[in-house]
């Protein structure tokens, strides 16, 4: 686990203590930056979170496929959130990292523009996804309410799908 997200679920648990809430009626989330909108996934769902490291390109996939890479021994593949959700590319920055997302036995990185930080909602404040695409098609899991903004929770499971 890498240390950024080591220290992200330290917090939380700290913030845990004397919560009147329960721990069960509360998401974890992670928050991150495509574009210029705001997304997270549930923080059970991450792998680790790294800078951007080398990877190899592969011939005859989706745009949206960077290649794969090499974590430790497993290879990975490496998914452009932004080539994902039909936005512009742009060039890597010093806040550009991989999230990698498990679903069981499915990994996969994703490159996202930054992280914004751990995101603790309450059930009650996350709303259904939007009625404009079915169910079974969308990416979104819902979309959940704070005081200042919507934060757009995304489907691990629909982001590691292999459609290639």
């Amino acid at each position: 686990m890498s240390e950024k997200l080591q220290q992200i679920i330290n917090k939380q648990n700290k913030a845990l203590v004397g919560d009147n809430q329960k721990v069960d009626e509360v998401i974890q989330l992670v928050g991150f930056i495509v574009g210029e909108e705001e997304f997270s996934i549930p923080i059970l769902s991450i792998q680790e979170i790294i800078k951007p490291i080398g990877w190899t390109r592969v011939p005859q996939i989706p745009s949206y496929i960077l290649g794969v890479f090499n974590l430790r021994g497993s290879v990975i593949p490496l998914i452009d959130l932004r080539a994902r959700f039909g936005l512009p590319l742009q060039k890597h920055t010093d806040e550009t990292r991989f999230i990698v997302m498990k679903n069981g036995d499915d990994v996969a990185g994703f490159v996202i523009d930054r992280l914004t930080e751990a995101i603790r909602m309450p059930k009650r404040d996350i709303g259904p996804a939007p009625d404009t695409i079915s169910e079974s098609e969308t990416m979104i899991d819902g979309v959940g309410k704070q005081a200042d903004r919507i934060v757009t929770i995304l489907k691990v499971h629909k982001l590691l799908e292999r459609n290639f």
